[in-house]
């Protein structure tokens, strides 16, 4: 009885607890292709500074800032935090043109970037984290079929888009609203944090330096891979709530790769202080078959 007592005290008193807020901080999680990893040298429709692309992220820009961030976080590494200021504030003062960047293509500076001048925002902020692996290390093991089959198709699945684009035939509006429809995300969460515990008893193949291979268990070998992508995710999180809070941010835009949302939507919608906010409110909703992958 003095347990249960204590417990509905604990319930009662959570809500008025010194670190709640009275009203949630709205987050907006942006899934993102790495737009200067999808540049091809020989095809124009995969440069996003042709004239015809340039227009498609003004418009893309335009109804993004229709949520009105006063944060603007991107997926650089706190530690790289000096050297993107200076490269904004160059940007704002346009002293700095981002086609005379090597890596100018990236959509922190593409999307991050030109949005947060339009926005008056004094910085942008990298919350990335260290860690992670590539998926291709699950090779082996019981049911490692089931894994490799759903690889496969999502890979063709995301390919034929990606081969849209590269044709002309999408703007990258229609695009990025393609790969924040709820369908997309947890096809993605389904294949990096479901299907891999099925896989057990096998070992990783050529794991890079960020997987700690002294703690793996060859016994629970999916589950290991996805407590690795999600150790990540939860790093990336704790970037983002602990920038929030200093900056005492009321709406934040998170630009990501794709492969994060589904993940950081899950930490999220249990934390209390945040309320999600859909990317497709803004994008729009389109149809997507998933028969491919199913």
């Amino acid at each position: 009885m003095k347990f249960l007592f204590a417990l509905l005290v604990v319930c009662f008193l959570f809500p008025r607890s010194g670190w709640s807020q009275e009203k949630p901080t709205q987050i907006m999680l942006l899934g993102c292709d790495h737009l200067r990893q999808t540049y091809k040298k020989d095809n124009p429709n995969t440069d996003v500074f042709t004239a015809r692309r340039q227009q498609e992220l003004a418009d893309l820009i335009s109804r993004i800032r229709k949520f009105q961030p006063d944060l603007i976080v991107v997926e650089r590494v706190p530690e790289g935090q000096a050297a993107l200021d200076s490269t904004y504030a160059l940007y704002v003062a346009n002293k700095l043109q981002l086609a005379d960047m090597e890596d100018g293509r990236g959509e922190e500076y593409q999307l991050g970037f030109a949005l947060g001048k339009q926005l008056g925002l004094k910085r942008i902020v990298g919350v990335n984290a260290p860690g992670g692996t590539s998926q291709s290390i699950l090779s082996n093991g019981q049911n490692i079929d089931l894994y490799k089959e759903e690889g496969v198709q999502m890979r063709t699945f995301s390919k034929a888009k990606q081969e849209e684009l590269a044709s002309g035939k999408l703007t990258l509006t229609e695009y990025f609203t393609f790969l924040n429809q709820p369908a997309v995300t947890q096809m993605i969460y389904h294949l990096r944090y479901i299907t891999p515990a099925r896989v057990t008893n096998g070992h990783f193949t050529n794991p890079d330096a960020m997987v700690d291979t002294a703690f793996v268990n060859p016994r629970y070998i999916g589950a290991e891979l996805t407590s690795v992508f999600k150790n990540r995710d939860y790093k990336i999180y704790s970037n983002i709530v602990t920038t929030q809070m200093a900056e005492k941010a009321k709406r934040v835009l998170v630009l990501i790769g794709g492969a994060h949302i589904g993940s950081l939507q899950s930490i999220f919608r249990d934390d209390p202080a945040y309320q999600l906010v859909p990317a497709t409110t803004y994008l729009g909703k389109t149809r997507v078959s998933t028969s491919a992958v199913q």
